[in-house]
């Protein structure tokens, strides 16, 4: 490919629109074009990195006997009511009517279709088990759309899709599943963790995630470096403190001017944070609930949504704490009547609090549950954070942002039932198929490629990913000689099955040095007059400072070998 008929241009400028340095990098290198928020074009050097990890993951996928399959982007809204998801997605799932006034949505993923094919194909514990995959286009109406590939409303993803007759046969394609991301992942020169996960609106029993550690990334990972404990923080235990073992003291109000947070509150009283109830107000499916847990700890609003078990949950604004009758910094749930409450287990741990009276500048003293007040459910609802006890060896963990590279789930028969997916046992007894998915998305991948993998120059493309394995880069292009000499290189190259990007424009050596870093190909070659003399091409690794002179016509024959090289 001739980079003066590439249809992209690189820019000099930052894009001071992008924060993530993959989001920042596609733009500048004219890799990617944003249509609306979370909507992107490929050019060509972005797209055929693109199809190079759609090749990786196919293959892998069909390496643990994966069949693809192609399922429809458009589908009946009917199906996701069937299983409820319809008001699990909630307002991200993207809706439309056909002209005959048929409800039909855009598929943000794909166990109804698949479950509703299971049905109708698997008949005997002879089919299974069985796994299918599809490389397909997803639609997701995202809050917040942001960082370039990492969060669209549109993308591609791989979802594989594994029948079972038991749970025994589930957990072993689960296993196998997991050794096949981590040969993409190494594939595409990418460091990933596997963490537990909670499995959201996807739903099933069981669920980790592949992580990739970016400081742009939107989740975040607590780690243990003692036992290798790793959760995503929406799913992370983590083990809570007990307060010293104490005899109940009696429930005594005092004033306290002025004091509405827990820190003034521990400050006022002379007491550790730990020796406070703190009440936080949520709005749930359309009713305030009040939080209760204990002040030196954080509420996990994902565990509070399963808890509650509810579709939507918030932070409940000004006029409905009010018109709830709460008095925010002295609240509490001694005395209130007609509210749902909700209490983390850290309240077992600990006696004698101080919590809100629930009028303005008053407190009590040695609040204790259950003997002050009631609430109508109690788990673990807290945070993990940086220095949290570890759940399992009680070493301090450690916490880092990180970017979602895959996900999967055991789902086990939540979606076979609901679709009449059932098979015939040994016993010729009818039993519902056990299923589980594994999803990972491709853009999202890129993004965390370059994310891992580039410096203040540019892109550094792993080889198998990089969108052409060489650039040619001749200095000089208004000299015959080094244009004959660049032509004959291409076309040797070209002949030899070598993927050359050959900049042929006549530009200076700083624009083309600038734009071969920028863009990240592996190996740049340079043809210049001081070259032509010794009869030699610069070969250089992008990874690399310096390059090296190689004889011309030895020139295919080192490229094979360089090319082979794992740290190409």
């Amino acid at each position: 490919m001739r980079v003066s008929k590439l249809f992209q241009r690189t820019q000099r400028e930052e894009p001071g629109e992008a924060a993530l340095a993959s989001h920042k990098l596609l733009l500048k290198a004219g890799m990617i074009h944003q249509i609306a928020a979370g909507i992107y074009s490929y050019l060509p050097l972005g797209f055929r990195a693109l199809k190079k990890i759609e090749k990786v993951v196919r293959e892998e996928m069909e390496g643990i006997g994966g069949q693809e399959i192609l399922m429809p982007a458009l589908q009946p809204l009917e199906l996701w009511r069937e299983t409820g998801r319809d008001l699990a997605f909630g307002k991200t799932l993207f809706v439309l009517r056909d002209r005959r006034d048929r409800e039909l949505c855009l598929g943000p993923t794909h166990e109804e279709i698949i479950a509703r094919l299971s049905s109708s194909l698997i008949r005997s514990y002879r089919d299974l088990p069985l796994l299918v995959f599809q490389i397909q286009t997803k639609f997701r109406d995202e809050p917040r759309a942001r960082g370039g590939l990492v969060r669209l409303r549109e993308f591609l993803m791989k979802d594989l899709y594994s029948m079972h007759a038991d749970e025994e046969s589930l957990s072993e394609t689960y296993e196998e599943v997991i050794r096949a991301y981590e040969r993409i992942y190494r594939r595409c020169g990418l460091e990933a963790l596997l963490v537990e996960a909670d499995s959201g609106a996807i739903g099933g029993k069981e669920s980790h995630e592949f992580m990739v550690r970016s400081e742009g990334g939107e989740d975040e990972v607590v780690l243990c470096p003692s036992c290798g404990y790793a959760a995503n923080v929406e799913k992370a235990l983590f083990r809570k403190p007990s307060l010293p073992e104490e005899p109940l003291l009696p429930l005594e109000e005092v004033e306290t001017p002025g004091v509405k947070t827990i820190e003034d509150l521990a400050r006022f009283l002379g007491i550790s944070e730990d020796r406070t109830l703190k009440a936080v107000f949520y709005w749930a499916d359309g009713e305030v609930v009040l939080v209760a847990i204990r002040g030196d700890l954080e509420v996990n609003e994902v565990k509070l949504k399963n808890l509650l078990g509810c579709r939507e949950l918030r932070l409940a604004d000004e006029e409905e704490v009010a018109k709830a009758g709460l008095v925010p910094g002295s609240a509490s749930p001694i005395g209130i009547k007609g509210l749902k409450k909700v209490a983390d287990d850290s309240i077992l741990l600990a006696k004698n609090l101080a919590a809100g009276a629930n009028k303005p500048g008053w407190h009590f003293r040695n609040a204790n549950y259950p003997r002050d007040y009631e609430v109508d459910l109690v788990g673990d609802i807290a945070r993990a954070d940086r220095g949290s006890p570890c759940a399992r060896c009680g070493a301090p963990l450690e916490l880092w942002r990180a970017i979602e590279v895959g996900h999967l789930f055991k789902l086990g028969t939540i979606f076979s039932e609901k679709f009449g997916a059932y098979y015939l046992d040994r016993e010729g007894r009818k039993r519902p198929v056990v299923m589980g998915c594994y999803g990972l998305g491709l853009d999202r991948l890129l993004a965390a490629i370059i994310e891992q993998n580039h410096d203040e120059k540019g892109i550094i493309w792993p080889l198998e990913i990089a969108p052409f394995q060489i650039y040619l880069c001749p200095l000089g292009m208004d000299d015959p000689e080094i244009r004959r000499k660049a032509e004959e290189l291409y076309m040797l190259l070209g002949r030899a099955g070598f993927e050359v990007l050959y900049d042929d424009r006549e530009e200076s050596p700083g624009v083309k040095f600038n734009d071969a870093d920028l863009l990240g190909i592996p190996v740049r070659l340079v043809i210049s007059k001081r070259t032509l003399k010794t009869g030699s091409v610069e070969v250089k690794r992008r990874d690399q400072e310096q390059g090296e002179l190689v004889p011309q016509d030895e020139i295919a024959e080192f490229l094979s070998r360089l090319l082979a090289s794992p740290a190409t």
